[in-house]
């Protein structure tokens, strides 16, 4: 049976803390740095904290009495209150004015108590569990008219409006980079929060950017404005010009002003101060709202910018116009499926790498200032939800029903499955396929086939194994010598910051198997694999950034124990210098008493171990004998990488190795290389643009290392044969003739 969750309930704080907190409602809304938690609540009390993709998120603490459309627990799902027909008539505030009074005061708790909802969220019973919904989303369901009439509820949505909210009372972070599936209802979700921030904004500008100005202009035509139009009259501000305007929508007078006071003396309208609160759309560009200040910007279809648009040039300039110096004064909601990479969704993963919550500098921000979350399709997949709101992941034993009452006969999973199978002999359709309903990250930002010089059906089966099964086989940490001391035994530690991922290790007698030779240092287990290495010369760069060291270990085929063929270790990163990188390297290669090949045009790692005393662990070209070596080659080892006859035999290394060892193999058994972003490297690998790949560049040289011998140049010395033989005379008569 498949399982999975979107989140876990943790506790970080001591129950005896937390009561207390909670008894003198101290819980202030916004980021709490003391238990480094983002508060939700806005009643000074919390109650569940949720983690969601790395964020502690304190939910208010639920009421004695919930809200129940039903007492029996089966009925008991959302569905929109039923606006009072009494009110339906009120267009506007000038309408109200003409009732009575005494109409007026049988509504004015009702009104109060959608105040309520909107500012402080929603409780209601769920399939008999007390369950939140944030403000936002409450609007969202009962108040935003999208395309198929009211908005279903979703517990996906419901966490992502969690998160969202988070987000907004997080001081530090700049907005949300949501990674979706298709027909998510995000494009609705995003309106709906541009229409509910503006109506209670004053002096305050909303913006919508999409992957072109005409998607823009059709999400603030077709979703911003119909949600607008339909708000009750009292969430509704007076509006400028035209009731369904193309460009601009301006808000003048304020919905909020409109409580139980302005309603109940008629205060003239004329006399209220005005919202002047505008939104708006823009063509997309990298400079698109430059130097205006926004209070939230809407970014639609982010992934799907392409060339010479740049969603990362757009982001790197708009940004500022949600900040006043280092204050975040507004929120950027971003949402996309992914292009393919060369189509612009190599930025938007960049974007969304950037945007990890577990990788911040030293002022909590992530790079990007945006906090990354991803929802797997199966959560939002039409005709997979429940009248509860979840999914359907498991072909259904008992009959199971849609919020409409159709019968739901098949899991999503099956029916995903199925999708997929009938598109396998179509590789490029499957990956779209995968792109616009992933189930994982990897998922969603496949390439095209065709863009690959390697197999690519086989480096995504080995990836999809990976992902479902091989989490338990690699260990993440360092290298270090024993208590300090270098040049000594090196030891692995465990370390889930470590720079060092690895699957196998040697058994401990064989670990720091170094012999040594006329002082030389040299690998002990070099019958057992090898290493490759791209390495970097300069610490810092320019743009902070260049590229990264990387490292790859290899085994070969051998009578000890250890697995034949495996890449067992993956390096990819760049320290703060180079030395730090060096260092590392070293020790990997000590303890595991293996060689190492490396291109040699950056030669102060193989200087480095020369001047250790490791030169012995520095393979030499394998395309060359000794003495046509050069000098420099003579002295450090390594290998060029100008040479196109060394690039083609590198490229094929690695292509010969992907036939035989990775993603679904002859006998139905899946390979054991366990290293995703290895494999992601290889499958945007180009052969033209080498420098851009390191985890390929390194690992293809592991694989040429451990099988030099069919890089052996023809070095056999060719030598004329002697003529051993002596020349014979017929010395019968007088005179002696040479015999012929």
């Amino acid at each position: 049976m498949y399982k999975q969750t979107l989140y876990k309930i943790v506790e970080p704080i001591r129950i005896n803390t937390l009561k207390r907190l909670n008894k003198s409602k101290k819980w202030k809304y916004g980021y709490n740095k003391e238990h480094d938690l983002i508060v939700i609540s806005k009643t000074g009390v919390i109650g569940d904290i949720y983690q969601i993709q790395g964020l502690n998120i304190a939910l208010p603490k639920a009421p004695k009495n919930v809200y129940s459309r039903s007492k029996d627990k089966e009925e008991q799902h959302w569905e929109q209150i039923e606006y009072p027909k009494a009110l339906k008539n009120v267009k506007t505030i000038f309408d109200w004015k003409g009732y009575p009074n005494e109409h007026k005061d049988k509504w004015f708790d009702y009104i109060d108590e959608e105040f309520n909802r909107r500012e402080n969220g929603f409780w209601f019973n769920n399939n008999g569990k007390p369950t939140y919904i944030t403000g936002t989303h409450y609007m969202y369901l009962q108040w935003s008219k999208i395309d198929v009439g009211a908005p279903e509820f979703r517990e996906s949505n419901r966490l992502f409006y969690i998160f969202w909210e988070a987000c907004k009372a997080d001081k530090r972070c700049y907005g949300i980079c949501y990674l979706k599936n298709r027909r998510s209802g995000f494009s609705f979700m995003a309106s709906s929060e541009t229409v509910n921030s503006a109506t209670i904004s004053s002096d305050s500008r909303f913006g919508i950017l999409s992957k072109t100005g005409w998607d823009a202009k059709k999400m603030f035509t077709d979703k911003v404005v119909p949600i607008s139009v339909n708000y009750p009259f009292f969430f509704k501000p007076i509006q400028d010009g035209m009731d369904r305007p193309k460009s601009e929508l301006a808000y003048r007078v304020p919905a909020q002003k409109f409580t139980r006071k302005k309603l109940q003396t008629n205060e003239q309208v004329e006399e209220i101060v005005g919202l002047d609160t505008t939104i708006d759309w823009k063509n997309t560009g990298d400079n698109s709202y430059d130097g205006e200040k926004l209070n939230l910007l809407v970014h639609d279809e982010s992934g799907k910018w392409e060339r010479p648009d740049n969603i990362l040039n757009n982001w790197r300039v708009t940004k500022t116009c949600l900040r006043l110096g280092s204050r975040i004064i507004g929120k950027c909601m971003m949402g996309s499926t992914s292009n393919a990479l060369d189509k612009g969704g190599d930025n938007f993963k960049r974007l969304y790498r950037d945007s990890d919550i577990e990788k911040r500098n030293k002022n909590g921000q992530t790079k990007s200032g945006l906090y990354s979350l991803f929802i797997p399709m199966e959560w939002n997949y039409e005709g997979f939800m429940d009248k509860y709101g979840m999914p359907v992941f498991n072909t259904p034993k008992d009959p199971a029903y849609d919020p409409h009452g159709d019968l739901i006969d098949v899991g999503v999973i099956e029916h995903w499955d199925n999708e997929a199978e009938g598109l396998k002999n179509d590789q490029d359709a499957l990956n779209e396929f995968y792109r616009q309903f992933p189930r994982t990250e990897e998922h969603a930002f496949r390439d095209e086939a065709n863009n690959s010089i390697f197999n690519l059906v086989k480096i995504y089966e080995q990836i999809d194994f990976n992902e479902e099964g091989s989490l338990g086989q690699v260990s993440v940490g360092n290298f270090q010598w024993v208590n300090g001391v270098q040049d000594t035994n090196v030891i692995f530690y465990p370390d889930p910051k470590g720079r060092f991922k690895i699957s196998w290790t040697p058994s401990i007698e064989q670990q720091n198997h170094v012999v040594i030779k006329n002082g030389i240092k040299y690998p002990g287990n070099e019958h057992m694999g090898a290493f490759g290495c791209d390495s970097y010369d300069i610490s810092g760069t320019v743009d902070g950034q260049g590229s990264k060291g990387s490292l790859h270990g290899l085994t070969k085929f051998s009578m000890e124990d250890c697995p034949p063929s495996q890449f067992f270790l993956e390096y990819i990163a760049r320290p703060q210098t180079a030395e730090i990188f060096f260092e590392d390297v070293l020790m990997a290669l000590v303890f595991y008493g293996m060689p190492m090949l490396a291109e040699n045009n950056k030669p102060r790692l193989l200087y480095y171990l020369r001047r250790r005393g490791y030169r012995g662990f520095s393979m030499n070209r394998p395309d060359k004998v000794w003495n046509k070596l050069s000098v420099t080659e003579k002295e450090i080892g390594g290998i060029p990488n100008s040479s196109e006859d060394i690039k083609q035999a590198h490229a094929a290394a690695i292509e010969m190795y992907i036939q035989s060892h990775v993603g679904i193999k002859e006998d139905g058994s899946h390979g054991d290389m366990y290293f995703n972003t290895t494999l992601n490297d290889w499958s945007r690998f180009d052969i033209n643009k080498r420098t851009k790949f390191d985890a390929t560049i390194s690992s293809g040289l592991a694989i040429m290392a451990c099988n030099k011998h069919l890089y052996k140049p023809n070095a056999d010395i060719k030598r004329e044969k002697v003529n051993l033989t002596f020349t014979k005379y017929n010395n019968y008569g007088g005179r002696s003739r040479i015999i012929k």
